[in-house]
Formats: structure tokens, C-alpha cells, sequence
């Protein structure tokens, strides 16, 4: 399977799950909150909501314009974390284990 296909089809995923478990908003939080400079964005963003605002669009540009893909990869631990602050997380943790090991260097 080409890797771009096969990202975009977890992305896709990852973005239902989110939908499916109520995590998905539809206001994008300030300009501040998406500006932060820390891993995850952990100073002023919840982890559904980086995925929702920051990761995903990343990762699509990268998709879309095949450009390289991540090989260093490992969110899962953060997600599981957060997943106890905000158990409908849970549910969203099985397409991110995959992502991370798609990601993470299943890539051939």
C-alpha cells in the first residue's frame, strides 16, 4: 500500500474516533492557545483538541504534498496519559497505537 494512502486512511480514522466520541469541536480555540511552543501543547490545548487542530492539519499538508513522512513517531504515551483526564479518549487510543506503529517505522 503506498505510505500516503495508508496515513491518510489512519488520519481519516483518527478523525472519525474523535468524532464518534464527542471530542471533535467545531470552534478553533485563540490564536494564543495554537501558538504554543511546548510538545503537545500541553500549556493551553487538551489532546483531542491538538490532534483536532494541530496535528491533523500537519499531517494532512504532508499527505497532500508528499512530502516526508514522520519516522520518529511516538504519541500513543501522551494520548494514554491524557486519556485520564479525559476518559472518551479511550476510544480514540486503538487508531493512534496505530498510527504510531505506521509511523513509527512500519513505513517500508
Amino acid at each position: 500500500m503506498d505510505p500516503y494512502e495508508n496515513t491518510a486512511r489512519l488520519l481519516m480514522a483518527l478523525e472519525q474516533q474523535l468524532r464518534a466520541h464527542g471530542l471533535w469541536q467545531d470552534e478553533s480555540p485563540d490564536e494564543d492557545a495554537l501558538a504554543s511552543t511546548l510538545p503537545f501543547a500541553v500549556d493551553t490545548l487538551s489532546c483531542a483538541e491538538w490532534l483536532q487542530w494541530i496535528f491533523l492539519p500537519r499531517m494532512h499538508h504532508l499527505v497532500a504534498e508528499r512530502l516526508p513522512l514522520p519516522t520518529q513517531f511516538s504519541i500513543y504515551p501522551y494520548a494514554e496519559e491524557a486519556a485520564k483526564l479525559t476518559p472518551a479518549l479511550v476510544g480514540v487510543l486503538p487508531v493512534i497505537s496505530d498510527l504510531d506503529h505506521w509511523l513509527g517505522g512500519a513505513i517500508q
